[in-house]
């Protein structure tokens, strides 16, 4: 790096254009813990690199005075940086900004970003908690009170949360866009205080500040079980509302006894079951002034311990789409699988019941298919109070649809399904000219979307919707990809770890409300703590948002959890030094071939499956060490691993190879020796041309079984089980009409049948809305596409463009919003050649490896004077037999620095594969 310029030499041709600290824009009432700096840059010289940078934090918006300043910072770094003058207490503000040094000088100072710290300490509560006796699955309390305020107000905030779910109103309007707040936590643990500003929705004179509350997943039904009040049987509201006035005085206005309660419209409601509301007992303008309050009753106080209250990392559930619903017989149709509920326009008369049932498919006959929904009722009722049109909303519940019917004397004006989402920030793009392909893409966003409602769910309809951790790891990669998750995964894992027993197990489900006796095997109870792949989410998910977004903040955040699963997994190690085989596991999940009835018994072992699994979790722990831990833990875990790995092939290895879930974890996890590397994956490439690229996988195979193939030189067999559209693949779902993805393969028969779903566990099991089989996205933006990070420069600092054309593909384009900015691809087979248009943003070093033959010539044409590019350009030659779909270099690679470049090669290698 060559030396830092002087602090007065400014430069005109960089220009920091953006700056932000590892929360959601706009979140505010964060945890009092280090503030990490991402920024972006633009520069019109292809050779500008930052060389270092200066941090200076305020308490006030325009820097005076400057707080604290990092100083010079000799560095390249721009993601996760550590800023100055870490907030320590409730209610603190601090401003940020940055500038860079290039070689050519200073930049300005960026635009400034803004931090503000909630409640700390239990102590900075007046507020108590407060409700009215409720029944369980019954009405929804009404809670408020009024207070006047004397003089115009300067700034308020609102710090809030409930036991159960709290929709809060101040003034008649809701305080926040968050839906089914406070959103689902470890309760026992964890509950999340929203921190609002308010300051614009204050009057000077009388307000009203109010809550509805709900059953939710605090105390209603939960699980196929049947249990309900699991975490407590009261609702209660807690708010503290903070006042400052222009006359310089403060005023706090918090719940207590002297709140009142009532009932309003909501008479039940549940997540499963969905919302009745009768509008004739609407108690209209409760949260305004003026309202006639003197018959409500006063409140009680509820226990509630202020340990457990948590500040937010993210943001919460919010309304992401709308899609109009148009009648197909008797039913609607969206046209999409959501999550969400129905948006009913209807005229009537008084006393008319409007009655909405969801599905996500229908009968043969045109009606809804509602046995895959289990016990769950998935119905909103309606009474309506007024003739006329009315607008018809549940509140406090969702459903996983795209169907609905509407059952009623009243006429339907319009129906519109609301889509629903803590998946807010989308980050990947991707098209190509196989439109079969790109609605694969956007099933996968859409179970994204529809799973991720404030846990990343399996599926969104049926009476489970728990946050499962082996779909949860099988997918981390992909959500990290299409959306900007990183703050949504980090509050989960919070929860992984409180839920973690005593000795590190890990549980099945997070928030883990699972009986002990919830899955049963011919009526004996198994043991679902710690089991592999999905126990394994406590160091597969964490070590997937480190590659994705290059902050070692959730390495740092989960060393702990880590630790304690691998110490969980060497305390189970019997002799011979593997794990035990006399215990239940789900092993490759819903392989295909399994009876369908007893998804857990897949083809590859499921001993082999966990010991691969505990080799895997214990390398990943060892480099999380090295980077935010122990030198020595990162040795001792590395041989840890390999020891398994070594016991693990001799013991298993020649059942494994038989198999493509086990050739496929053998090959990823590197659980084969090196010098059978090559013959394994010739016959993982031979299964699969058996198979005539039919999907052999389960739930922990198949997010594997494409990089193995492509990493071992056999694309062709990737390509073939990518694209082929006999069942079972993922593409059969698409042409079966398909606008998610679904948990079993064939869901839908060729025939057009459903499946039945029948477990030997005595309930059914069916959903057209899983995610887990879509983390084969992660493989299309990394190989077709030709866009990946690395994990030793992660986060795209230092990103592979290794793009690999296919027949049938004539074009792809592919992006990724970094924390660098837009790094994307738009590539086409022109005239036989290969031509690409690369945009590569500051920040970035992008290693290219192009698709050549021996016979191939790359040229490469870029914006500014070149000097951004290094690498032989004007005859490539490479060696086809060494062009796989891996990030590896081969002869030729190009290194590319920021900038777009028009990319050229002649003679191209496109892959051939047999469908």
């Amino acid at each position: 790096m060559t030396a830092t310029p002087p602090i007065t030499s400014a430069t005109s041709s960089a220009t920091v254009f953006s700056l932000r600290t590892q929360y959601p824009e706009g979140l505010i009432g964060v945890p009092a813990a280090p503030v990490r700096l991402t920024w972006r840059v633009r520069s019109e010289m292809p050779s500008d690199a930052q060389t270092a940078y200066e941090i200076q934090a305020a308490e006030t918006p325009d820097f005076a005075p400057v707080l604290a300043s990092s100083g010079v910072v000799p560095s390249s770094s721009a993601l996760a940086v550590p800023a100055p003058a870490t907030p320590t207490g409730s209610r603190q503000v601090r401003y940020y900004r940055v500038r860079i040094a290039t070689d050519d000088g200073w930049t300005a100072w960026s635009p400034t970003t803004v931090i503000e710290i909630g409640f700390t300490a239990a102590s900075d509560w007046t507020a108590v908690a407060v409700g009215i006796p409720s029944e369980v699955g019954g009405a929804s309390p009404l809670v408020r009170t009024e207070f006047d305020i004397a003089s115009p107000v300067k700034r308020a905030r609102l710090y809030t949360t409930s036991l159960g779910l709290g929709d809060f109103a101040l003034n008649g309007a809701p305080v926040s866009r968050d839906l089914l707040a406070p959103g689902w936590t470890s309760y026992d643990d964890r509950l999340l205080v929203t921190t609002t500003d308010v300051t614009d929705a204050l009057v000077v004179g009388t307000n009203v500040l109010g809550a509805e509350l709900a059953d939710g997943w605090y105390r209603g039904r939960l699980g196929w079980e049947g249990r309900d009040a699991i975490y407590g049987a009261n609702l209660a509201a807690l708010a503290q509302l903070e006042i400052e006035l222009d006359d310089g005085s403060t005023q706090v206005v918090a719940s207590n006894r002297d709140w009142r309660g009532s009932f309003g419209a909501v008479t039940a409601s549940g997540i499963y079951d969905g919302t009745d509301i009768d509008q004739t007992r609407a108690q209209d303008g409760w949260s305004t002034a003026g309202f006639d309050a003197s018959a409500w009753s006063g409140m009680e106080e509820f226990a509630l311990d202020r340990g457990i209250l948590d500040l937010p990392l993210t943001t919460g559930v919010r309304e992401v789409a709308t899609f109009p619903m148009e009648k197909v017989g008797p039913v609607f149709d969206a046209g999409q699988n959501v999550a969400g509920w129905v948006r009913l326009v209807v005229t009537g008369k008084r006393g008319d019941v409007v009655t909405v049932r969801h599905a996500e498919v229908l009968e043969p006959d045109g009606s809804l298919h509602t046995k895959s929904l289990r016990t769950a009722r998935a119905s909103d009722v309606y009474t309506l109070a007024a003739d006329g049109e009315t607008t018809l909303e549940p509140r406090f519940t969702f459903h996983g649809f795209r169907y609905a019917d509407v059952v009623s004397t009243a006429s339907v004006v319009s129906a519109t399904a609301v889509a629903i989402s803590s998946a807010t920030s989308p980050r990947g793009s991707f098209e190509s000219s196989d439109a079969v392909l790109n609605r694969l893409h956007r099933n996968v966003q859409w179970s994204q979307r529809d799973n991720f409602v404030s846990v990343p769910t399996d599926c969104p309809q049926r009476d489970e919707r728990l946050g499962w951790t082996g779909d949860a790891q099988a997918f981390a990669m992909t959500a990290s990809t299409l959306f900007d998750t990183e703050s949504f995964w980090r509050s989960w894992l919070k929860d992984l770890e409180l839920d973690q027993a005593t000795d590190g197990g890990v549980a099945s489900v997070v928030p883990n409300m699972l009986g002990e006796a919830a899955f049963e095997i011919e009526g004996q109870p198994q043991e679902i703590m710690g089991r592999a792949g999905w126990a394994d989410a406590a160091t597969i998910v964490p070590w997937s948002v480190y590659e994705s977004t290059g902050s070692t903040e959730v390495l740092s955040q989960q060393l702990g959890s880590m630790r304690r699963w691998i110490g969980y997994l060497e305390a189970r190690r019997v002799d011979g030094g593997l794990l035990p085989t006399d215990e239940f596991q789900y092993g490759d999940w819903l392989d295909p071939d399994a009876p369908g009835a007893r998804p857990w018994e897949a083809k590859v072992s499921s001993h082999f499956v966990s010991n691969a699994f505990f080799a895997h979790s214990a390398r990943i722990l060892s480099r999380a060490e090295r980077l935010v831990g122990d030198a020595a833990n990162a040795t001792r875990y590395a041989d840890l691993g390999n020891e398994i790995a070594a016991l693990t092939w001799t013991a298993y290895g020649e059942q494994a190879r038989t198999t493509q879930s086990g050739c496929a974890i053998a090959l990823e996890f590197e659980i084969a020796p090196g010098d059978q590397r090559a013959a394994l994956g010739e016959e993982l490439a031979a299964l699969v041309r058996r198979s005539s690229g039919r999907i052999e996988t389960g739930f922990l195979g198949t997010p594997l079984v494409l990089h193995a193939l492509s990493k071992s030189g056999h694309l062709a067999e990737a390509y073939q089980m990518l694209l082929c559209r006999d069942v079972p693949s993922w593409l059969y779902q698409v042409e079966m009409g398909a606008t998610t993805v679904w948990e079993r393969w064939d869901a839908l028969r060729p025939d057009g049948s459903i499946h039945p779903g029948d477990m030997d566990t005595g309930a059914g099991m069916l959903s057209f809305n899983h995610y887990a089989y879509g983390a084969v996205i992660d493989w299309v933006y990394r190989t077709l596409a030709g866009i990946a990070p690395t994990v030793d420069a992660p986060g795209y600092e230092r990103a592979v463009v290794a793009p690999r054309p296919v027949a049938g593909v004539e074009f792809a384009r592919a992006s990724i919003e970094t924390g660098f900015g837009r790094l994307s691809i738009d590539w086409k087979i022109a005239d036989g050649d290969f031509v690409a248009e690369l945009v590569v943003p500051f920040g970035v070093t992008a290693h290219v490896s192009l698709p050549v033959t021996d016979a191939s010539v790359v040229s490469v044409g870029g914006s500014g004077d070149g000097s951004g590019v290094s690498g032989d350009l004007t005859a490539v030659r490479g060696d086809a037999s060494a062009v796989t779909g891996d990030a590896s270099a081969v002869p030729g690679d190009l290194t590319l620095t920021h900038g777009t470049y028009a990319l050229r090669v002649t003679h191209p290698l496109v892959v051939a594969h047999s469908s």
